[in-house]
């Protein structure tokens, strides 16, 4: 409940006990020597595990957005009628009333240069841009027909993540942490882990609390210096003093907390205990170093480095230690085909050597670990890429799609989902959904049905609305639940 509404439903009873016989000093009192015999906190901890609406086949998330979206149909969607006909003129009927991010007149289409196998005893499609992945199929569920409303990248990473192309509402992880808390009171219940040097298209946004208390916001991590900034104690100031700091700040905030009772005092008091506690424990989680060599050669990570490999290995580290929702964006994926390295030959063969093994190595070693049966990883990007060239390079060498909303490929592993399963399909030519329609929001339903929330009443009061994730859209998608 919104502890604004809360306050002033007892309002009424508070200005009674206050002029009662009995006297709200006494109650008080009575309450506070009932904590102290326990021993326990004045101030609840907004991050305490919870339970959601049901029993959830997963109990976290490990998210990998690759920021600027893949070229699927380079990866995962093999289109042989693309293929022959390829370089012809695209047909009108896909063009008509159309517009696209960069891309005018008419455009030729492309079939992938790719190689392409199937892998599995599901005969899954895949090319030969993502070899480590082959040897994880049968655990993967794809998903060939998930569409959005967007082409634009910050309004389309927002939407998948906030359930809104504009910023300011929660964010899935934040929507995830309000429902379900933490399982260790000495970790964020939210990281986020950023490689390649870029933050995401929404800025931070895409991993804010929005309304929501902001102890739900995602707590960014980095595996080069400290792991949190400004969490380290100042020059001069030991262990104990900032103990002592910490408490006279406590009692000063839980008496405006009472007086006021805004919900961002309460989230100020928790967020400095946290990071007190965080000092040892997160320093602790997010060193890799104590990792065995086969551990890192698997993961292909190198400590004391910043990489998409230490990144996946850090987020087997982190739920294994009881983080709920772990967010790594990864900058890169943007394939227009304008400069060598945004091409889909040379430069996505690069670009997915840095992805291709961590994430194998990130399946195969929660499976082994027996975290992978309540883990949900969830892989994609923002939308999809155009089945014909993009606009700029028509006369180029160098090969790229532009920005496509209508039809794209996402793939979930773990958490209550089929593995080696194919789930929808494109149209021959990759250009819209010919079969099972997957939205983004349902995409989020089915996410949020795996953690045990029905997605309709997971939901927080905000300027007197009710507001929830997936909006006033979005149903599960029953069909990939194992």
């Amino acid at each position: 409940m919104n502890p604004f509404l809360e306050k002033i439903q007892l309002g009424t009873r508070r200005h009674f006990l206050k002029h009662s016989a009995a006297g709200l000093g006494g109650i008080a009192l009575n309450s506070l020597l009932a904590q102290d015999s326990f021993g326990a906190s004045t101030t609840p901890n907004p991050l305490a595990p919870k339970q959601g609406h049901f029993p959830g086949k997963a109990k976290r998330v490990i998210y990998l957005h690759m920021t600027g979206s893949p070229p699927n149909l380079d990866m995962f969607d093999y289109k042989p009628k693309l293929i022959e006909h390829s370089e012809q003129d695209c047909p009108d009927e896909f063009l008509k009333g159309r517009e696209f991010a960069f891309t005018t007149g008419v455009p030729k289409l492309m079939g992938s240069p790719r190689e392409w196998t199937q892998v599995g005893q599901n005969g899954t499609w895949m090319s030969d841009a993502i070899p480590h992945l082959h040897g994880v199929a049968d655990d993967m569920c794809m998903v060939h027909s998930i569409y959005t409303d967007q082409f634009n990248h910050a309004p389309a990473e927002l939407l998948v993540y906030t359930g809104s192309p504009r910023g300011g509402r929660p964010s899935m992880g934040s929507w995830v942490t309000y429902g379900l808390g933490s399982e260790n009171e000495n970790l964020p219940g939210f990281v986020v882990l950023i490689s390649s040097g870029t933050q995401p298209n929404g800025g931070k946004n895409s991993f804010g609390s929005g309304f929501l208390p902001s102890v739900y916001q995602g707590v960014q991590c980095r595996s080069m210096g400290d792991p949190v900034l400004y969490s380290s104690d100042p020059a001069g100031m030991n262990r104990d003093l900032r103990r002592k700091s910490l408490d006279a700040l406590a009692d000063l905030n839980q008496l405006q907390a009472e007086e006021m009772g805004d919900p961002e005092t309460l989230t100020r008091i928790s967020q400095y205990e946290l990071a007190f506690r965080m000092q040892t424990a997160v320093p602790e989680v997010m060193d890799i170093s104590k990792e065995s060599q086969k551990t890192l050669e698997a993961y292909g990570a190198t400590p004391g480095e910043s990489s998409l490999a230490n990144n996946c290995l850090l987020a087997r580290r982190l739920v294994e230690a009881g983080t709920r929702f772990v967010q790594l964006f990864d900058w890169g994926w943007d394939y227009h085909g304008t400069r060598e390295d945004n091409g889909i030959t040379t430069g996505l063969t690069k670009k997915c050597a840095t992805m291709d093994k961590p994430v194998a190595a990130l399946i195969n070693d929660l499976k082994d670990r027996g975290l992978l049966d309540e883990t949900l990883i969830v892989w994609g990007g923002e939308f999809g890429r155009t089945p014909f060239r993009e606009g700029r390079t028509s006369k180029s060498q160098i090969l790229g799609r532009d920005h496509y909303p209508d039809c794209f490929t996402m793939w979930m592993a773990g958490g209550g989902v089929k593995g080696g399963f194919d789930y929808g399909q494109s149209d021959e030519l990759g250009f819209s959904v010919a079969e099972n329609g997957v939205h983004v929001h349902d995409l989020q339903a089915t996410i949020l049905h795996q953690l045990g929330f029905d997605h309709e009443k997971l939901i927080y009061r905000f300027q007197g609305r009710d507001f929830r994730l997936t909006d006033v859209h979005g149903h599960v998608v029953k069909d990939l639940l194992a």
